[in-house]
């Protein structure tokens, strides 16, 4: 969607969240990018510099509740910050986060994805980190076996 049907889907939105407000102008932000069914601006409590927030227009908590092409799309805005962040930061390491729903660590009822621009010695962590007491050592394939058995037998 073009910037300038920005009014239009504004207008479409019952109830907007944090970051709806912002695709419709009503909050300030500051803007980095913005594309089909996306809009991209700071995090206003970053992380590191360059911290960004890619956003769907569609105001909704979880991944799954977008269609394939608004993930498409959505995606298409991450690459495009990247490309952006790495010119102006000199990296080509991100760290890309999802808290999908309120449990996953969320804290804005509307999907977004975290572009996090790295580099040496920036104090960021590793998945590890953020999980510390995590199990190592050798893994349980059979308890993945079972796992994944269940999950391919799954319909979507």
């Amino acid at each position: 969607m073009k910037d300038n049907n920005l009014d239009a889907l504004a207008s479409t939105m019952s109830e907007h969240t944090l970051f709806g407000k912002i695709i419709a102008g009503e909050i300030p932000a500051h803007k980095v990018a913005s594309g089909e069914d996306w809009f991209a601006f700071l995090d206003i409590f970053p992380r590191r510099k360059g911290h960004t927030l890619v956003v769907p227009h569609k105001q909704v908590s979880n991944l799954q509740d977008l269609d394939d092409q608004e993930i498409a799309n959505l995606f298409i805005g991450v690459k495009e910050v990247q490309n952006r962040l790495s010119k102006v930061f000199a990296t080509a390491d991100f760290t890309i986060c999802v808290h999908d729903g309120p449990l996953a660590g969320q804290e804005v009822p509307h999907v977004h994805v975290h572009v996090i621009p790295r580099n040496a010695g920036d104090g960021g962590r590793t998945l590890m980190a953020m999980w510390p007491d995590t199990v190592t050592g050798e893994p349980n394939h059979a308890e993945l076996a079972e796992i994944a058995s269940r999950l391919s037998e799954v319909e979507s």
